[in-house]
């Protein structure tokens, strides 16, 4: 039911009114009967004496009647009552057909103690009477008992009248009081009304205040006090909101990887680089088990531990087969008065550390390598020469051009690291220039084809008028592209195909180099733009290759603002594809 509180209190205020009317009628009611029969009594009393002063002849039957018809004048009933219980006369009823009065209760009082009371009812008349008994003598000295009645007819109508005025006047009140309380109710509850909508749209999220209330009483009060909280409230949660926003951007943004864990094992926060490293990427993670999420055994265990232990444990965990990434995992409890309520774990990827530690003790073993055989070689020969070899005539030139052979080696070595190191350093800045593509390609298939021929391969160049003009610097593209031919031209066996093709793609110039050389291993096409790095060491040193070619060619293409990649198969040839943009970077 609408409006409950207006009903529950209406309810309780005619419930209240109708306990006032019933008490008043209640004790009204008796106070008039109590009243009426007071003046009931007072009345046959003064009667009484009266006949007992003027007693009546009881020997002669008709003077005694006509005695009790003289007193029954006045509006009351009188009846003679010999001694013994028998009506002698009556001033309504034969006293023959009355039953004997000695049982009467007013009767045996008269008799006992000179006077008697009653109210009851009459079993003549049927109906209530008041009852008045006196005990005198008739002027013959005999006992009599006299008693008037009085009907209460009167009474009940006095009690009727009352009680109808009474009903009639509390409904009037109550009608006008039911309308007075429910325009009065009806609005306190529209106020509580727009109280109850204010508190429902606070826990929405809306705090818009209340408007300003005229009534200056508890409601208006209440209603200034629930303005004042939502106000508090909007800010404080506005705050907080701002504080979780800036936390959650900062999280969000971060390189690490960042997950919040239950007691339970359950997820309570994960940012996307965690969701990332974890492998996990794009599945809802919040509350759910970790174990579902994570099968790495050393990143459950490093939880596991500062879950259990209340400790931080620091580790290093390694992920992936093929591919494999390397992370430095921090797990730190959080607590709460002393109690371990969940851990926070940060992954930390040191990937690229870790590689830069292998390439550099890679470098360090490759060049110690790539100087060691020159020089030891340069340096036996010339011990030889020293050693009396220099008398020798037929192998005294031999020596010397073996020693000229290595020391060029280590030349260019030494130019290439030198070269590669100015690019890594940002030292070399090329200059930016539109280049014809047939300035490119021309100068680099005129120096491979001598190569070639000596080899006995096919070497071909495909590229259309189209094509437009590269920005970037001629020397290093000729360098980029003469790279990718000798490796080409050195691991692809006589009787082989070498193809330079450029074309147009999007926004993009693709310029490739395809052979059907010896081919590249998959395990070895992600590291084939490493320094030192040779798929085939010993064919690479055989032939003159330093083993910098492919990561000078690579760090040229990025400063370019280009990409290379390789797609090669062992055995049936490799392709390299450079991609060159447009536009000028």
């Amino acid at each position: 039911m609408k409006n409950r509180l207006l009903w529950k209190i209406g309810f309780l205020y005619l419930l209240m009114l109708l306990l006032v009317v019933f008490a008043v009628d209640a004790y009204v009611v008796r106070a008039i009967k109590k009243e009426f029969l007071d003046a009931a009594f007072s009345q046959l009393e003064s009667l009484a004496r009266l006949a007992v002063l003027n007693p009546p002849q009881a020997a002669e039957e008709n003077a005694i009647k006509k005695w009790a018809e003289r007193f029954g004048q006045s509006g009351v009933r009188m009846t003679v009552i010999a001694e013994d219980g028998r009506v002698l006369a009556d001033s309504i009823e034969d006293p023959a057909t009355m039953e004997n009065h000695l049982p009467r209760p007013e009767i045996r009082d008269a008799l006992m103690q000179g006077s008697g009371r009653a109210v009851r009812r009459s079993p003549t008349l049927g109906s209530d009477l008041v009852y008045l008994a006196q005990s005198c003598q008739s002027k013959e000295g005999l006992d009599l008992v006299i008693r008037l009645s009085l009907p209460l007819n009167r009474l009940e109508e006095a009690q009727f009248d009352f009680r109808s005025r009474l009903w009639v006047i509390s409904l009037l009140i109550l009608a006008v009081a039911s309308g007075a309380s429910l325009l009065f109710f009806r609005t306190v509850s529209n106020r509580i009304g727009r109280l109850k909508e204010f508190s429902s749209r606070v826990a929405d999220g809306d705090f818009r205040p209340l408007p300003l209330d005229q009534n200056k009483d508890e409601l208006a009060d209440l209603s200034s006090t629930m303005n004042q909280t939502a106000l508090k409230l909007d800010r404080t949660i506005r705050t907080l909101t701002e504080e979780r926003n800036q936390s959650a951007a900062v999280l969000a943004s971060m390189g690490e990887g960042v997950a919040v864990i239950g007691t339970d094992q359950k997820v309570l926060y994960c940012n996307d680089a965690f969701c990332s490293a974890a492998g996990i990427a794009g599945m809802s993670c919040q509350g759910r088990p970790i174990t579902e999420l994570i099968r790495h055994s050393d990143f459950l265990l490093i939880i596991q531990k500062a879950l259990a232990g209340g400790e931080t444990i620091h580790g290093e965990v390694v992920v992936g087969s093929i591919r494999t990434r390397s992370y430095s995992v921090t797990s730190a409890p959080i607590r709460n008065d002393g109690i371990t309520t969940g851990a926070v774990m940060v992954l930390h990827d040191i990937t690229e550390i870790r590689r830069l530690e292998r390439a550099r003790r890679d470098f360090i073993a490759n060049i110690s390598h790539e100087f060691k055989t020159p020089l030891t070689a340069i340096q036996g020969f010339a011990e030889t020469l020293l050693g009396g070899a220099l008398e020798d005539a037929g192998n005294r030139r031999r020596f010397l051009e073996i020693i000229r052979e290595h020391a060029l080696r280590l030349g260019r070595l030494t130019d290439d690291l030198l070269k590669l190191a100015q690019i890594e350093a940002g030292q070399m800045q090329p200059e930016i220039q539109p280049v014809n593509i047939s300035a490119i390609i021309d100068p680099c298939m005129e120096v491979g084809r001598i190569k070639s021929d000596q080899k006995g391969l096919i070497l071909n160049a495909e590229y259309g008028a189209d094509v437009p003009p590269l920005f970037g610097d001629l020397r290093s593209f000729q360098e980029i592209l003469q790279n990718l031919l000798d490796n080409a031209v050195r691991y692809t066996p006589p009787g082989g195909k070498v193809l330079v093709k450029a074309e147009v793609d999007g926004p993009e110039v693709i310029v490739s180099v395809s052979d059907t050389g010896i081919g590249i291993p998959k395990a070895d096409q992600d590291r084939i733009f490493e320094r030192f790095y040779r798929a085939d060491a010993a064919r690479s040193r055989e032939s003159g290759g330093t083993g910098l070619g492919l990561a000078i060619v690579k760090h040229l293409v990025e400063a370019h603002g280009g990409r290379i990649r390789v797609e090669s198969e062992v055995g049936q040839g490799s392709t390299f594809y450079i991609h060159f943009p447009l536009e000028p970077k």
